[in-house]
C-alpha cells in the first residue's frame, strides 16, 4: 500500500467547471458538500483506504525561526498557503492508479446549485525512501 496526499486547492489550479467560492454557497449547498466528503471519508474506512483528511480554516501565518527570541510572524506580499489550500485527504491504495480514480471521485463534491464542482486536486505520493543523490 503507498500513501497518496489529495490536496484541495482554493486556487492555484485550472478554475474547476462550477467555479462558484464557497463563501457564496447557501447552507444548504455547503451541508450537502460537506455531507460528500463524509460519506466518501466513511466509504474508504470501509475498505481500509482512508487515513485522515481535514478542511483547512481560512486563518493563518507564516512563522520563522530567526535566532533567539521570538520568531517573527507575516503576512507577506507571496502566496499563502491559507489563500491556496482549502484542505486535504490521505488516503492509503494500492497504486497510483487507484489514487487517481478516488480524486477523480472526490473533485465530484457538490457545489453551487448542487452540481459537482470538477475541481482539480493534487495527487501526491508520500516519500519513502531518501532520494538518492547522483553525481
Amino acid at each position: 500500500m503507498a500513501k497518496y496526499l489529495l490536496l484541495k486547492h482554493y486556487r492555484g489550479a485550472p478554475a474547476p467547471v462550477n467555479d462558484v467560492p464557497m463563501d457564496q454557497w447557501t447552507p444548504e449547498e455547503i451541508s450537502a458538500h460537506v455531507q460528500y466528503m463524509n460519506d466518501f471519508a466513511a466509504r474508504l474506512e470501509k475498505t481500509g483506504e482512508f487515513v485522515d483528511g481535514q478542511a483547512l480554516a481560512p486563518e493563518g501565518s507564516w512563522v520563522r525561526y530567526d535566532g533567539e527570541g521570538c520568531p517573527p510572524v507575516t503576512d507577506g506580499p507571496f502566496a499563502e498557503t491559507k489563500d491556496l489550500i482549502a484542505g486535504w485527504m490521505v488516503i492509503d491504495v494500492d497504486s497510483h492508479e487507484r489514487a487517481v480514480e478516488l480524486a477523480g471521485e472526490l473533485s465530484a463534491a457538490p457545489g453551487a446549485g448542487g452540481r459537482p464542482i470538477h475541481e482539480w486536486l493534487e495527487v501526491r505520493p508520500f516519500l519513502t525512501a531518501h532520494p538518492t543523490v547522483t553525481e
